[in-house]
C-alpha cells in the first residue's frame, strides 16, 4: 500500500511521457489546495512527497503560544508537549495531517486539479516532442476530411493537413495511411496544433534523405529542390566524393530509389541536377535536357539570359512555363530563354541603337558591343573610366561625349515611348457624343 501511489506515479510518467517531478509537484498542489479548502486559507501548510515511504505528507504548522486566540495558526504549549516533549514557546510545531481526512468534496477538488494539470502537462509534452521533430516526415492514419483539412492521428496526437498544403487530386478517405512533413506546431488553448505538408519543397528533400543512405552520411548533399506539386519537380545534388555520381545515386540501381520518391508522391516527375559552383554552369544543368547555345549574366539584378537553339526554346520553357519556372526557382537566378533567331533580331535592333551614339565610329562601337554592352541603356549608365578601359586610346573627353549622347537618345526614346502610351489612352477612351444645337439654342446629342 505504502508503494501504491509510487507505482502509480511512475507508471503515469512513463505512459502520458509527463516529467515524473512535475507529477508530484502537481500531486503536492492538489493535496496543498484540497487542505486549504477543508481547514481554512489562512493555514500554514506544507506539502511534500515521501520518496521512502511513497506517500504525500502534509504538515500543518503552528506557533506554540501560553493562550490560544487563533486556533488555525496557533497551539497551547500543553498541547505541544503532547506531540513533542522538547517544544518551548514560540516554537513552530508542524503537525502531520491525515490526508485521508479531506472529504469527499476536498478529494474531488484535488481530482479536478490533477487531471487538469496532467491534461496541461501532457500538452505541454506533446508540443515539445513534436517542436522538436518540425521537419521531419511523421507517418499517420486519416481520422476525418473536411473543409478545415485533413484529420491526422499521429498516436499521441493529431495532426492537420490544410487544403493549401495538399497536393491537387490527392484523395484520402477516413482510415487512410498518410506520410507528410512536420510544417509547423503551434501553442493552442486547446492543445498544440501540428500542421502538416506534403507540398513543400522540403518534403521532397525528406523523402530523398530516407531513401538515399549517402545523403544522411553526408556524402551526397542536397543543395535545393523545387517543386509545383502533383505535377514536376527539380532537385540539385552535389558529391563530396569525387568517385561517386550525386545524380546516380539519387536514381539508384535501375531507377529504384527515385522511383521510391515519385511512387511516395504519387507520379510526381522529379528531375535530379547536378549542382555547380558556377552559377551559369547551374543554370544550363537546371534546364536540362534544353541544349544551351549562350548564358549572358547580369550580376546585379541575378539574372540571366539564356539562348537556345529555335528547335530547342519550347524544350527549355516547357509546357506553360514549367521548367524555366522550376529552374528559377532551384537556382535562385531570373531567367530569360530567348530562341537564337529572337535573340540575333534583339541584337541587330541593339546594334543600331547604338549606332545612333557612335554614328561611324565602327571600331569602337565593335569593341563596346563585343564587350557586353548591347544597349543605348547600359551605354547611358557607364562611368568614364569604365569606358576608357573596354576602348583601347578612347581620351576621357571622347568617352564622356559617348556617355552623354547615349544619355540624351535614351532621354528621346523615353519621351517619345510615354508620348506613344498617351495617344493609346486617348485612343482607348470611350467615345463622347456630338452635340448640335438646337433651334432653341439649347445642346442635344446627336
Amino acid at each position: 500500500m505504502i508503494s501504491e501511489l509510487k507505482r502509480l506515479i511512475d507508471q503515469v510518467s512513463r505512459d502520458k511521457g509527463i516529467d515524473r517531478n512535475l507529477l508530484i509537484s502537481t500531486l503536492e498542489d492538489a493535496i496543498r489546495s484540497a487542505a486549504k479548502k477543508k481547514f481554512g486559507k489562512n493555514l500554514d501548510l506544507e506539502v511534500a512527497f515521501n520518496e521512502e515511504y511513497g506517500e504525500i505528507e502534509a504538515f500543518q504548522f503552528k506557533e506554540v503560544v501560553k493562550k490560544v486566540r487563533n486556533p488555525e495558526t496557533e497551539i497551547s504549549l500543553e498541547e505541544a508537549r503532547k506531540l513533542d516533549p522538547e517544544c518551548e514557546l514560540n516554537d513552530s510545531l508542524g503537525i502531520k495531517i491525515d490526508t485521508n481526512i479531506f472529504g469527499r468534496i476536498a478529494a474531488q477538488v484535488a481530482k479536478q486539479i490533477i487531471i487538469q494539470k496532467m491534461k496541461d502537462a501532457e500538452r505541454e509534452a506533446i508540443y515539445e516532442e513534436f517542436h522538436d521533430r518540425k521537419g521531419e516526415i511523421v507517418n499517420g492514419i486519416v481520422q476525418r476530411v473536411d473543409k478545415t483539412g485533413i484529420l491526422v492521428n499521429l498516436g499521441r496526437a493529431e495532426a492537420l493537413l490544410p487544403p493549401r498544403e495538399q497536393v491537387p487530386r490527392e484523395v484520402y478517405r477516413p482510415g487512410d495511411r498518410i506520410r507528410a512533413y512536420i510544417l509547423d506546431v503551434k501553442k493552442e488553448s486547446k492543445g498544440p496544433q501540428i500542421i502538416l505538408s506534403r507540398t513543400h519543397p522540403n518534403f521532397l528533400i525528406e523523402l530523398f534523405k530516407t531513401e538515399v543512405p549517402e545523403i544522411p552520411e553526408g556524402i551526397v548533399t542536397i543543395k535545393s529542390a523545387s517543386r509545383e506539386p502533383g505535377n514536376r519537380a527539380k532537385i540539385a545534388v552535389s558529391s563530396r566524393d569525387p568517385d561517386i555520381d550525386p545524380v546516380g545515386a539519387c536514381v539508384g540501381m535501375k531507377g529504384s530509389r527515385v522511383q521510391s520518391v515519385v511512387q511516395e508522391l504519387r507520379g510526381e516527375k522529379i528531375d535530379i541536377i547536378e549542382w555547380n559552383a558556377d552559377p551559369a554552369k547551374f543554370v544550363c544543368n537546371a534546364l536540362a535536357p534544353a541544349i544551351i547555345s549562350k548564358v549572358i549574366i547580369d550580376q546585379m539584378n541575378k539574372a540571366m539570359e539564356v539562348i537556345v537553339p529555335d528547335d530547342q526554346l519550347s524544350l527549355a520553357i516547357g509546357k506553360r512555363g514549367q521548367n524555366v519556372r522550376l529552374a528559377s526557382k532551384l537556382t535562385g537566378w531570373k531567367i530569360d530563354v530567348k530562341g537564337e533567331s529572337t535573340y540575333q533580331q534583339s541584337q541587330r535592333e541593339d546594334y543600331k541603337q547604338l549606332q545612333q551614339v557612335l554614328g561611324s565610329r565602327s571600331t569602337v562601337l565593335d569593341k563596346i558591343f563585343m564587350s557586353g554592352v548591347t544597349s543605348v541603356k547600359d551605354l547611358a549608365n557607364m562611368e568614364v573610366d569604365e569606358l576608357k578601359a573596354m576602348v583601347d586610346g578612347l581620351e576621357e573627353e571622347e568617352a564622356r561625349t559617348i556617355i552623354e549622347r547615349a544619355k540624351e537618345v535614351l532621354e528621346a526614346e523615353e519621351k517619345s515611348e510615354e508620348k506613344e502610351a498617351e495617344n493609346l489612352a486617348e485612343e482607348s477612351l470611350p467615345e463622347q457624343p456630338k452635340q448640335r444645337e438646337s433651334e432653341n439654342g439649347k445642346h442635344v446629342d446627336a
